[in-house]
């Protein structure tokens, strides 16, 4: 690799970090990124959700105080978070190739409608839950109901085989279900995100590891670790429509790429 493609995905790699803590979706930024740099498109899925596994360990460090207000809810989403994310990486890794190729395209322009309404939905979520201000206890006390349970492993099986964007789907299901406030939200959303990760990259070490591209692995983890600090400090400062427009650009670019790709037969 020379100095500007290694250069591309470490910033890369610090943009994700950053934009995953904050409002999810960074691996629209590090996916197309190596997709055109030529790395295989599952490939490419893997050596992605391993690097961003750092940066979800910062992010979530960065939140241990809120995190630790909704210590209940993480303990009862966290196991189905877990088994939906192997569920997901045991699809990526055992389906062909081929299937791949022909779902993440649908997959991309999903994650992509979900960041442009994401304002829109949160928006209704908020009009949802009657524009209450929730005391940081109400969320512990809260049953949950098991649409939440379920939506929350469906959520998991497709971070487990895509990873883009699954905190955007985690905020939107939290702000319907969850009596929690915004703060509370984001650092149950980083969290049940990093394992979903870890577990998928835990299951890549295992059983794919000649899929997985070490050099892309590390400049990713450099870059998204520093920018997991990055977006849990200074983040909330950053203008949410210019990362909405940075990740709706990117990922319109995968977008076409795969969809050409597929037209061409390669």
């Amino acid at each position: 690799m020379d100095f500007w493609r290694e250069l591309i995905i470490l910033l890369g790699g610090l943009w994700a970090g950053t934009i995953n803590t904050i409002v999810g979706s960074g691996s629209l930024v590090t996916f197309p990124i190596l997709v055109a740099l030529g790395y295989a498109p599952v490939n490419a899925v893997v050596s992605n959700a391993m690097g961003l596994v750092a940066g979800g360990f910062s992010g979530a460090w960065g939140y241990r105080r809120e995190a630790a207000s909704v210590k209940t809810v993480l303990l009862k989403l966290l196991p189905v978070s877990l088994v939906g994310g192997l569920i997901g990486a045991y699809l990526l890794l055992h389906l062909p190739d081929t299937v791949f190729g022909y779902v993440a395209p649908a997959l991309i322009l999903l994650a992509v409608l979900l960041v442009i309404f994401q304002p829109a939905l949160s928006a209704w979520a908020r009009q949802r839950a009657g524009e209450r201000n929730f005391d940081p206890a109400d969320a512990n006390r809260q049953k949950l109901p098991l649409i939440l349970y379920i939506l929350v492993f469906l959520t998991g099986i497709y971070g487990g085989y895509f990873t883009a964007a699954q905190g955007v789907i985690l905020m939107g299901l939290f702000g319907v279900f969850l009596h929690a406030n915004l703060q509370q939200s984001n650092a149950i959303k980083v969290i049940l995100s990093l394992v979903v990760n870890l577990v998928a990259a835990i299951s890549y070490l295992l059983f794919a590891w000649e899929r997985i591209h070490w050099e892309a692995v590390l400049l990713i983890a450099v870059g998204s670790l520093i920018g997991g600090f990055v977006g849990a400090k200074i983040g909330r400062k950053l203008s949410p429509n210019l990362l909405r427009l940075v990740i709706v650009l990117l990922g319109t670019v995968a977008f076409i790429n795969m969809i050409i790709k597929l037209i061409n037969g390669s």
